[in-house]
C-alpha cells in the first residue's frame, strides 16, 4: 500500500468532486492536504471535514488559480502551515457545454480561459518552484481534446494539448535533475465531477451515451482518477515522468 506519511500534498480545485476524491485518497495514506477552491467555502469545509476525519492534518485555502497573487499565497500559505510541498496536482478547472461558438460572451471566453489555460499553467509554473526535490506534480487534462464536439468548442480549446499537458511535458524534462515527476492524467467522462454535478440529471440520456463502449457500459468515478493520482505519488512510478495517463475505461483518448 502507498505510503504517503509525513507528505505535503496540494490540490488545486479540491473542495469536491476529481479534486477531493483526490484529497481524500491521499490523507487516507497519510498526506498532510492543502485543500483549495475558488468561492464555495461550505463545500470546502465539508471536505476540509471528510479529510481531517480520516486522521490526516489539512488546512482549505481560497484561492483563484487565474490570479497570480493567489496561487502565490496559495503556495505560501502551505508552506507556512506544512514546510515543504511533496505533491501538487493542477486540478481546478470549468466545463461548459451547450455553448455554440457563435454565441459565446466575452466574459464566458475569458474566465474559461483564465481558469482552465492561464490557471493551469500558473500553477504547474509555481509547483515548479515550490515542490520539493523527489516530488511529484500532475496536470489533469480532459478526453473532450479527442474530437470536435459541438457546444464544446470553448472548453474543449482551452483543455487542449497546449497548453496544460505540453506544458507539464516540458516541466518533465526541466525538473528531471531534481527528481521530481511530471505527469498528465486525461479522464473521460466522471460522474459526481464538473457537469455531472452541475448540469446534467442522472436519468439524462446523454449519461447512457457517454457509457456506452467504455468498460463496464459506465462513466467513470472521481475514485477511478483517485487511483491513477495515487500510482503517480507512490514510489512505483518513480521512474514515470512526462507521460500521460488516460482515464476513459477503454475508449480512445
Amino acid at each position: 500500500m502507498t505510503d504517503l506519511t509525513g507528505k505535503t500534498a496540494l490540490i488545486t480545485g479540491s473542495a469536491r468532486g476529481i479534486g477531493k476524491a483526490i484529497a481524500l485518497r491521499y490523507a487516507q495514506l497519510g498526506a498532510n492536504i492543502v485543500i483549495n477552491y475558488s468561492s464555495n467555502a461550505a463545500n470546502a469545509d465539508q471536505a476540509l471535514k471528510e479529510v481531517l476525519a480520516r486522521g490526516g492534518q489539512a488546512i482549505a485555502v481560497q484561492a483563484d488559480i487565474s490570479k497570480p497573487a493567489e496561487v502565490d499565497r496559495l503556495f505560501t500559505q502551505a508552506k507556512e502551515q506544512f514546510g515543504s510541498i511533496d505533491i501538487v496536482v493542477a486540478n481546478a478547472g470549468l466545463e461548459l457545454l451547450g455553448a455554440p461558438i457563435a454565441d459565446l460572451t466575452d466574459e464566458q471566453i475569458d474566465r474559461m480561459v483564465n481558469v482552465n489555460a492561464r490557471g493551469a499553467l500558473l500553477t504547474l509554473q509555481r509547483a515548479a518552484k515550490h515542490t520539493a526535490d523527489h516530488g511529484r506534480i500532475m496536470y489533469i487534462a480532459s478526453t473532450a481534446i479527442a474530437g470536435p464536439v459541438a457546444g464544446a468548442g470553448l472548453y474543449t480549446a482551452t483543455k487542449a494539448k497546449a497548453p496544460g499537458r505540453y506544458f507539464a511535458e516540458v516541466l518533465a524534462r526541466e525538473a528531471a535533475e531534481r527528481g521530481i515527476t511530471v505527469n498528465t492524467i486525461q479522464p473521460g467522462p466522471i460522474d459526481e465531477a464538473g457537469v455531472f454535478i452541475d448540469s446534467i440529471p442522472s436519468d439524462s440520456p446523454f449519461r447512457g451515451i457517454q457509457a456506452a463502449g467504455r468498460i463496464a457500459n459506465r462513466i467513470g468515478t472521481p475514485k477511478d482518477v483517485a487511483d491513477a493520482a495515487e500510482y503517480l505519488a507512490s514510489d512505483l512510478a518513480a521512474w514515470a515522468s512526462g507521460t500521460t495517463i488516460a482515464v476513459t475505461g477503454g475508449l480512445p483518448q
